[in-house]
């Protein structure tokens, strides 16, 4: 199993542009990213990214808070397209679990983004409220952790030995910090990760051994001291 890479961007241009690439097999947007795009309303905006991109999955958030909003929410971003996973945080801000709305959503098989998850005990309640037969990522936020002092590496292990039983569900890294994620990632075999256009870049030029970063490493130390014009 290869790892699958997710952009994570809402940018129009830009999903258009790394929607061509090969290496690219989604994206995943949220509401934060949206406002940062522009976006004057959300539903329209929205409708505007699936024109170019209307074949790769790709996840819409929810921004309520209470689950009748939620749910209202999730029905119209599933609606908007067949490649559509709607995104649903673990808990609201009031730390209440939203077992209840993913259970109602999948029962009625629409494509889940389970966000903002931590622990493989979370994976575990999460997956608890779904059946084995709808599509379901749930997204593990390693950078997050790490910022913390905490190893997400053990959660992301624990989910996916508990993932097994569920063809229909994939876990994905979230929250990325370096292209050396991505390898990580492959290392621990984890079904998908969602990275920025900028370490995108980076990982398509993967394939330098230690030698030719050290090489280059002191062209740039000799362009820089060059430019400095300095004398000893």
């Amino acid at each position: 199993m290869s790892t699958k890479i997710f952009c994570d961007i809402a940018e129009i241009s830009q999903i258009k542009k790394f929607n061509k690439k090969k290496i690219v097999k989604g994206f995943t947007t949220n509401p934060s990213l949206i406002r940062k795009a522009g976006a004057k309303d959300y539903k329209s905006y929205c409708k505007k990214i699936l024109k170019v991109c209307p074949q790769k999955p790709i996840s819409f958030e929810v921004f309520a808070d209470d689950y009748k909003n939620m749910i209202n929410q999730a029905y119209i971003l599933n609606s908007l397209g067949k490649n559509v996973y709607v995104k649903i945080p673990f808990c609201n801000s009031k730390g209440s679990f939203c077992g209840k709305i993913i259970k109602e959503l999948n029962k009625n098989n629409i494509k889940l983004n389970i966000t903002a998850v931590y622990s493989s005990s979370q994976t575990k309640k999460i997956l608890k409220n779904i059946n084995k037969k709808s599509k379901v990522i749930i997204s593990i936020f390693a950078g997050r952790s790490g910022d913390s002092g905490l190893d997400p590496i053990p959660e992301f292990k624990k989910s996916l030995l508990l993932c097994k039983k569920y063809k229909n569900v994939e876990i994905l890294w979230a929250s990325v910090r370096e292209p050396y994620n991505f390898t990580q990632a492959k290392q621990i075999k984890c079904h998908i990760i969602t990275v920025p256009p900028s370490i995108i870049k980076k990982i398509e030029k993967f394939g330098k051994n230690f030698k030719d970063l050290t090489i280059e490493t002191v062209k740039n130390f000799l362009i820089d001291s060059r430019k400095s014009n300095f004398k000893i």
